[in-house]
């Protein structure tokens, strides 16, 4: 069992003070092997708290990322997973399934973290999934101001994936949960 924490679009301090109390509460050291991030962390801070968290630190730049140290996409294989990672503000239209399931494709991954819509979404998709971790401040973005704080934790175990979705609504912790199982023989992903 491998816990990898999928965050993003914190824009602190120039949205968002910090994340939220409850948030920072249940984000303990130690309980984390890997972070993905898809960037807007903002300031270096951001970076060295969830460095923090968990010293696996993977993060792809978002438009309003300083530094220039952060790539455009990266790939990272836990266990038996394939995972991808872009901020999303290079796919067009932003957060359109199908321009994602091409970036997916590209990459040949099974798990494609992207964000900048500031929104939580998770698709099962072809042979693999599709998420949006949400903005984990709230942050407003170009799209919407009217944003719920959220984060995604993945536990992957074998060919089996539990996706928790973790929002913040009306003060209150929601967790919704998306399984997803992976076939031994998928290798490589094929159009159909």
């Amino acid at each position: 069992m491998v816990l990898v924490l999928a965050i993003g679009d914190l824009h602190i301090p120039h949205r968002a003070p910090d994340l939220p109390a409850k948030f920072k509460s249940m984000l303990v050291p130690g309980k984390i092997q890997h972070i993905i991030c898809t960037g807007n962390l903002c300031i270096k801070e951001v970076h060295d708290y969830l460095k923090s968290l968990c010293p696996s630190l993977h993060i792809t730049r978002g438009e309003y990322d300083e530094d220039a140290r952060y790539p455009e996409t990266k790939t990272l294989t836990i266990g038996q997973f394939k995972l991808g990672l872009c901020h999303g503000h290079q796919v067009v239209p932003w957060g359109d399934l199908d321009s994602l399931a091409m970036l997916q494709r590209q990459l040949d991954v099974d798990i494609l973290v992207s964000g900048h819509t500031h929104q939580f979404k998770a698709y099962k998709h072809e042979a693999g999934v599709v998420i949006n971790p949400g903005s984990a401040t709230g942050a407003y973005s170009s799209i919407t101001y009217d944003v719920n704080p959220s984060f995604v934790l993945m536990d992957i175990d074998g060919l089996r994936v539990v996706v928790y979705v973790y929002e913040l609504i009306d003060g209150e912790v929601k967790v919704d949960k998306i399984d997803f199982k992976k076939t031994a023989t998928a290798t490589t992903h094929s159009a159909h």
